[in-house]
Formats: C-alpha cells, sequence, structure tokens
C-alpha cells in the first residue's frame, strides 16, 4: 500500500461468501469478496485466460429474475465499455451464468472515499482539492459523451493503492424504491440526490455536479450538510434550504470554498454549473485563488490528532535520557558542583545524580550535540536539494533517490512557462540545506491554464491522441463515420473543434474516419468461392460460418449473408456467409377433390408455393390432381400445381 493510500486510511475490506473458489462463466476465478451494495455484490477475482487481476461485479439473483432489469444493465454497461478515461473504472467483459449476471471490470487496489471519511473525517483543502478534480475530469468525459453517472457518491470514488482517484458505476441503474426505503444505506444514497431528481425524477449532468457539490462538503467538514433520522426529513432539506457553507461548520475555511459549494450545489439547476467540466474549471479557479496555508489548513480534528501526536513524541524524549546519562565518556568533561553528604532521606539514591543535575547535563549535551555518539553520526548527514526544475518526474525521482532523498508527493500547476509534465519547484527550494534521509515534494507543469484544441484533421488516430495529450488536453471518446475525404483511420474531427480555446486536462472527443462506404452486393445463390471473390472485390473481409442451415437456395450456395445488398459498409469490414445445405423436405398435403381455394391455403400453409391450372373453357372450382401426389415430400418453398376439373 502507497503512502497516499496508508496516509489516507484505506483499509482491505475482503470477506469470504459461496461464491468465491469457483470458476465463473468458465474464465473468472473468484477469489475475494470486496464490498456489497444494494444492486450487486463486487468480488476480486483472476481473469485465467488473460492471466490478469480483475473486478467482479454480480448482480443480486433477486435482481438478475427481472428481464428488463438486466437488459438496461447490459445495454448501459456496454455503452460505458467504450468511454475510456483514466480516472474511469474500466468494463472489460459482461456475461451471465446461470443466476449470476456479471461485469468483469478494472481492479483498483485500495479503498473508497467514503472509506477515507469514515476514517479520518475532514480533509484539508488540498486534499479534498487533489480528490474532486480527478472526479470531476471522469465525470466531464462521461457528460461530453452523453453519460449521466446519476449516483454519484463516496462509495463511487475509489483510490487506489498508488494514489489514483477512479469513478466507479456510471450507468448503472440504481434499486428501483431506492428514495424511499428507509435503510441506512440508501439514506446515504438520498444525501447526494438532487432537488430535481427528488421533485421531477430528472438527472441530467447537473444532478451530477450537485451531487459532486455535497461530495465536496463532506470532505471539507466531515459530515454531510443535510442530516435526518428518516428519507423523508433529508429530502425535506433538499428541497427548501441550502447547503450550508463550510466554514459554518469549520472555522477558518477560505471563503472562495463556500462559493464553490454554494456554486454546485444551487437548488436551482439553471444556476450551477452546466456539467462536470465547468465544475472542473471552477474548482481550479478556486484552487489557483488560495494559498499554501489556506490550502493546507488542517481540519480541526486532525489539529487534536496532531496535538496528540506531539505529546506522544514528547513522552518519549525521557527514555532517551538514560542512554545519554549512560555515556560516562562524554559526561566526565562536565565538572559537577560538590554535593552534601547524603542524608539518610538521601543515601537510597546513592550512584543517581540529583534530578535538577541531569537536566541540566542533557541540556549542554543537546545544545554541544554531544552524548551518546549522536554528533558523530549526524556530521556529514545533511545535503543539498539538487536542482529538478525542468526535469520529467521520473529523472526528478531517479536524482533525489541518487541523493539519499525520498519523493514525499507530487501536486501540478500551471505554468506558461514551463512544459508539461515537468518540474515547476521543490520543496525544500534548490540547495536547501536538509538530512540525507528526508524527503522533497515536487511541483509539476500542467501546461498553460487555457490551450487550443489542435488540427488533427487527417491524422492518425494514435497521433492525434498525442497532439491532444502534448498540448494538455485529455483524448475523450473515439467514433466512427464514413468520409470520401479522409482515410480509414485518421481523425475526421475534434469536438470541440480544432482552434477552440479550451482549459488544461479537459476531454476533446475524435471522430474517425471508416473511409468511403462500400455498397455490399448480393450474393445470396451463388458459390462460396465466387460470393467471396465478389465481396473481395468490392474491399471486404469474407467469413464463412461454420454449419450449415437448410434454405431454399441449392445445397452448397450461399444461404444467407450478414450484411445484406445495398448496405453501407467501411472498406475492410467483415461479411460473414452462410452456406445452404438445401431446402427441407417436407410432407405434400393431398388437395384432390378440394375448393380451390380451400387447396391453396392448405398448401401455403404447409409451406410451399401455388400455381393453379384451368383447362380451357373449364368453370369447375373442384381440384382434380397436383403436381406432386399427396403424402409425398417436396423442398420447402418449392411450387406445387393444382389442376381443375376439365369439361
Amino acid at each position: 500500500m502507497s503512502a497516499v493510500a496508508r496516509r489516507l486510511g484505506c483499509v482491505d475490506t475482503t470477506l469470504q461468501d459461496p461464491l468465491v473458489g469457483q470458476l465463473l462463466d468458465g474464465r473468472y476465478r473468484v477469489d475475494a469478496r470486496i464490498a456489497v451494495g444494494g444492486m450487486a455484490t463486487v468480488y476480486r477475482a483472476m481473469d485465467t485466460r488473460l492471466d490478469r487481476v480483475l473486478a467482479l461485479k454480480v448482480m443480486h439473483p433477486a435482481l438478475a429474475t427481472d428481464a428488463s432489469f438486466v437488459e438496461r444493465f447490459i445495454r448501459e454497461a456496454k455503452s460505458v465499455a467504450r468511454l475510456a478515461h483514466p480516472n474511469v473504472v474500466a468494463v472489460f467483459d459482461q456475461g451471465a451464468q446461470g443466476q449470476y449476471v456479471y461485469l468483469a471490470m478494472e481492479y483498483v487496489a485500495g479503498c473508497t472515499l467514503r472509506d477515507v471519511l469514515r476514517e479520518r473525517g475532514a480533509l484539508q483543502p488540498r486534499a479534498a482539492l487533489d480528490i474532486l478534480e480527478p472526479v470531476l475530469a471522469a465525470l466531464g468525459a462521461a457528460h461530453r459523451a452523453g453519460f449521466v453517472h446519476r449516483d454519484m457518491k463516496p462509495e463511487n470514488v475509489l483510490i487506489g493503492d498508488d494514489g489514483r482517484v477512479k469513478v466507479a458505476d456510471f450507468g448503472l441503474v440504481r434499486a428501483v424504491g431506492s428514495v424511499t426505503n428507509t435503510t441506512g444505506t440508501i439514506l446515504g444514497t438520498v444525501s447526494y440526490l438532487a432537488p430535481e431528481q427528488i421533485e421531477h425524477g430528472t438527472a441530467d449532468t447537473r444532478a451530477d455536479v450537485y451531487a459532486c457539490g455535497v461530495v465536496l462538503y463532506e470532505m471539507l467538514t466531515g459530515g454531510k450538510p443535510h442530516a435526518g433520522d428518516t428519507p423523508a426529513q433529508v429530502i425535506y432539506q433538499h428541497l427548501n434550504e441550502d447547503v450550508p457553507a463550510p466554514s459554518a461548520v469549520v472555522p477558518g475555511l477560505a471563503a472562495v470554498l463556500d462559493e464553490l459549494v454554494a456554486s454546485a450545489t444551487a437548488r436551482d439547476p439553471a444556476a450551477r454549473p452546466f456539467d462536470a467540466v465547468a465544475l472542473l474549471a471552477e474548482a481550479r479557479v478556486a484552487r489557483a485563488r488560495l494559498g499554501e496555508a489556506q490550502l493546507d489548513a488542517v481540519p480541526p480534528q486532525a489539529l487534536a490528532e496532531v496535538r496528540d501526536g506531539a505529546d506522544d513524541r514528547t513522552s518519549v524524549i525521557p527514555r532517551v535520557l538514560p542512554a545519554d546519562q549512560g555515556t560516562a565518556h562524554h559526561t566526565s568533561r562536565l565538572e559537577m558542583p560538590p554535593q552534601p553528604p547524603p542524608s539518610r532521606r538521601t543515601a537510597s539514591r546513592r550512584g543517581r545524580p540529583p534530578r535538577a543535575v541531569v537536566a541540566v547535563v542533557v541540556a549542554v549535551l543537546l545544545v554541544l550535540g554531544v552524548g551518546g555518539g549522536v554528533w558523530y553520526i549526524n556530521s556529514g548527514q545533511f545535503t543539498r536539494v539538487p536542482a529538478l526544475l525542468g526535469q520529467t518526474e521520473k529523472a526528478a525521482r531517479e536524482r533525489l533517490s541518487d541523493e539519499g532523498l525520498e519523493l514525499k508527493g507530487v501536486r501540478r500547476a500551471y505554468s506558461d512557462t514551463v512544459e508539461r509534465g515537468k518540474v515547476i519547484s521543490s520543496d525544500p527550494k534548490p540547495g536547501a540545506r536538509i538530512r540525507g534521509n528526508d524527503s522533497v515534494s515536487l511541483v509539476l507543469s500542467r501546461g498553460p491554464e487555457i490551450v487550443t484544441v489542435p488540427d488533427v484533421h487527417g491524422v492518425a488516430l494514435a497521433g492525434a491522441r498525442r497532439s491532444l495529450e502534448k498540448r494538455g488536453l485529455v483524448p475523450g471518446m473515439v467514433t466512427k463515420e464514413f468520409s470520401d475525404d479522409v482515410s480509414a483511420g485518421e481523425v475526421v474531427r475534434t469536438e470541440p473543434e480544432a482552434g477552440a480555446e479550451r482549459h488544461a486536462d479537459s476531454a476533446v472527443a475524435l471522430v474517425v474516419s471508416k473511409g468511403s462506404p462500400v455498397d455490399v452486393p448480393d450474393v445470396t445463390g451463388e458459390s462460396v468461392d465466387d460470393a467471396t471473390a465478389e465481396l473481395e472485390d468490392a474491399g471486404l473481409e469474407v467469413v464463412v460460418a461454420p454449419g450449415r442451415i437448410n434454405s431454399p437456395e441449392d445445397e452448397g450456395t450461399v444461404a444467407r449473408q450478414s450484411v445484406e445488398e445495398g448496405a453501407e459498409a467501411a472498406e475492410g469490414d467483415t461479411v460473414t456467409l452462410t452456406v445452404s445445405k438445401g431446402p427441407q423436405m417436407i410432407d405434400v398435403p393431398d388437395v384432390t377433390g378440394k375448393d380451390v381455394d380451400d387447396a391453396r391455403g392448405e398448401l401455403e400453409d404447409a409451406g410451399f408455393e401455388v400455381k393453379v391450372d384451368r383447362p380451357f373453357l373449364s368453370f369447375s372450382d373442384t381440384i382434380e390432381s397436383q403436381s406432386v401426389d399427396g403424402g409425398d415430400q417436396a423442398p420447402e418453398g418449392s411450387t406445387i400445381t393444382i389442376r381443375t376439373k376439365g369439361l
């Protein structure tokens, strides 16, 4: 577990249950239960096919019996799987085995923000913003891609052992009736609902903004803004009371933090930032307006911990003193004042210097830097902080390690002069004298605060992503469309368009060309070789499906193609051909002696085409004969000729 995770108090919550140890869907070995929610249980598992650890979210069997719920769960999970963002928990796979419907997701070793708040209470403003910003970056990418989270809360914010922050449960549906349920878990969810969600049942991007404002309040104060014994009491406060200023609970918090919370939690949705991207911009402006002391303001309960810790450290000092007193070759150089003969009262203390003398000796030793070899150990243990300006984080880490120093932490700030990802400053500053085993924190450049979206029209997708990252932007959703002008795999346009100005770390969606559309020819009824050649000449790939099916087409010819004639496909797309094993033979009903209409209906119902043959000048509607006798077999779909009686 990293220092960041330890500092935040992340705790492993592994449990056991009957599914642990099972192989789900023949692929995923369930190793341990991580968490249980109202909709699903999350397990740590091993993908035995790819040999990697992942998380399995298994829907509760009671919900898995609701077909519409499962369908929505799967459909939205597939949509979220296309949302690639470093602060979003990735979805790898989806499947079902019996009563178990599951998602295979990225495994984040660490804990949730709820664990942190439960363990630590209020956080310093810097830590709160360090968590809020990646959360908003993830939500911003989702909002620009058309997703609304709808259930933002600390339980869905994961903090990895390596300090990474990720948002989970995008697009997943909350249980029906959760707003009115009276369990403690549900009450927690109600705490983050926007007024319009409660009053009108609507949830757009601004509902996520409101929830993030409540989460920020909770990080700054250690408690929720609205409390009550029942969900109804909390709901009433959401509808009728503004979220209070965090400084009302934690005196001394900067007014800019109050303003940020008030903006995000305005009861009127129109008064809030439109989406998480807009709120992220406000959060960065707020951070820039805060001084170092304001960012590192210690919450009241943390101050108490510091005082307690100081008392603990002080109590260690007496345990060091006897070692100092016992170094006779150092203390013997100090002349002690003559002592009166010991009285009966002091005879029992023979061999121990009076307490006042010990205090004087210790004080002198500490001032001189001697005693117990302390001076010898400290000499030569100091070093200078190396110059790290303009170096990459990796290079700076290596340089510090070479000097025997540790990297305490990294934060990021905007800079118009230092390239993105390189060191702006260090604390202590370069050249400062520190102990050889001390630590140094770094400030890395985010690049300019406002950046211009580059023109990547006609650039291959990988190159376009690199161009965006170099500018300090985040490559967002990738969609594809046909283009007669841009080659397949190259960028048609960006959203926002080239030249637009955005805050650094904003997501930029990419539209990539599928190339010119290809008209798919109709190859049903053709031999497999002829059909393959015709499709490949059109620029398409061909796959022949295993197995054959009955069809009206001749045996060995193409019975069906996966992309129909006239449909548009991209060059290089795959068309799957299914081969016919000929028509199915079925019994022919006997319709002789029956009326024409009745005979026609009976034959058509059996799966045949019907042709009626009437002799010249015949006015009879009674069937005299049929081309295939009743009781014999004929290919399904073939034509049976029926003949009426003549004169």
